[in-house]
């Protein structure tokens, strides 16, 4: 995955989320380019973008096509980047979600996040984003 693929990656972004919160080629390509920046691609059907740096990871996006919910793709990404975060020597990965976002919300809670923080009208549709963290293992990188 890489910025050659933003378009197609920007347009599974625009599937799984509302035309507010939606990243462009552009936003996407930006993401890529950081430093520690990595992700996983189902093509067609979902991704996800991570960065690890000092330690620390952090899931910038988790996007999965509607027709492919609820099929565990989305826990495979997310053990995904857990896997390259504990790969590029992160201890704890961090998400923000919706707290109107509840499959969300119990997708994470089922692997292991916990609320750490709450960030008040954080989306364009005022819901508040509830900061997740869980520890990473070195079991987990393999």
């Amino acid at each position: 995955m890489g910025s050659e693929s933003a378009a197609e990656l920007a347009a599974l972004h625009a599937l799984a989320f509302s035309p507010a919160e939606t990243w462009g080629p552009d936003a996407i390509r930006l993401m890529l380019a950081m430093p520690g920046a990595f992700g996983a691609w189902a093509p067609g059907a979902g991704f996800v973008l991570a960065r690890a740096a000092a330690g620390e990871a952090e899931v910038l996006t988790l996007a999965v096509a509607p027709l492919a919910r609820r099929q565990g793709l989305g826990a495979a990404l997310v053990g995904a980047a857990v896997a390259g975060a504990v790969l590029r020597g992160a201890t704890v990965m961090f998400l923000e979600v919706s707290a109107e976002n509840r499959p969300a919300g119990g997708l994470y809670a089922r692997l292991g996040f916990a609320e750490v923080g709450r960030r008040r009208c954080y989306y364009a549709d005022g819901s508040d984003a509830l900061v997740l963290s869980r520890p990473l293992s070195v079991a987990e990188g393999a």
